[in-house]
């Protein structure tokens, strides 16, 4: 499974890279290909490129924010979630999403 995010709080400087962080070590640790992009008041950070959103089964967003540059998602499988959900619970987070796209492709 191949998937890309964005995390992003009013700030960015606290919620969004212990969010990114929390989702990048679930992935990995669950065997996921897994890239978080930051939005925030230092711009973005770790930036997913067009390439990697085009390879991308899905886009995690973890914001209730406005998030820069969707226009990379276009055709893609948008999940949205609460930057502090994602936060405290990122392994159950990712679950709930690969069950999701798979249910949606069976």
């Amino acid at each position: 499974m191949n998937i890309v995010g964005i995390t992003a709080c009013p700030a960015g400087l606290a919620h969004t890279p212990m969010a990114a962080k929390a989702l990048e070590n679930a992935g990995e640790k669950l065997g996921y290909c897994i890239k978080i992009e930051q939005q925030g008041i230092m711009g973005k950070v770790n930036e997913i490129s067009q390439k990697e959103a085009d390879a991308a089964d899905f886009v995690l967003i973890a914001s209730e924010q406005k998030i820069e540059g969707m226009e990379r998602f276009k055709e893609k499988k948008i999940i949205r979630v609460a930057i502090g959900t994602a936060l405290a619970k990122p392994e159950a987070v990712l679950k709930k999403c690969i069950a999701t796209i798979d249910k949606s492709q069976s």
